[in-house]
């Protein structure tokens, strides 16, 4: 069983810490907030082996899965220009590491 949470939106990345628009990573093509020209945006999908339920703990940051199963949580920055998406985002150094294991 493989679950994706639907807690997390997306957040506006600028000078702040999760900037406005919040969007929900999850939803009904076509609705919801119009990706204008201009916004950029971190999209960061929480992808659970087991239930997609989830604990907040007291920090208020860290996100654990409810059975206690494995979890990834990714981030991409993605800028929106002229009706297209450009991920800003690069693996490269992550990708360079592994490479010399």
């Amino acid at each position: 069983m493989q679950s994706r949470q639907k807690l997390k939106a997306e957040d506006g990345l600028g000078r702040k810490l999760h900037e406005q628009p919040e969007v929900a990573n999850w939803g009904k093509q076509g609705t919801g907030p119009k990706m204008e020209r201009g916004l950029v945006i971190c999209i960061e999908p929480m992808i659970n082996a087991g239930k997609k339920e989830t604990i907040q703990m007291r920090d208020g940051w860290t996100i654990k899965t409810a059975d206690g199963k494995p979890s990834a949580h990714f981030e991409y920055a993605v800028a929106v220009d002229k009706g297209k998406a450009e991920v800003l985002t690069t693996f490269e150094f992550i990708e360079k590491v592994l490479n010399k294991m």
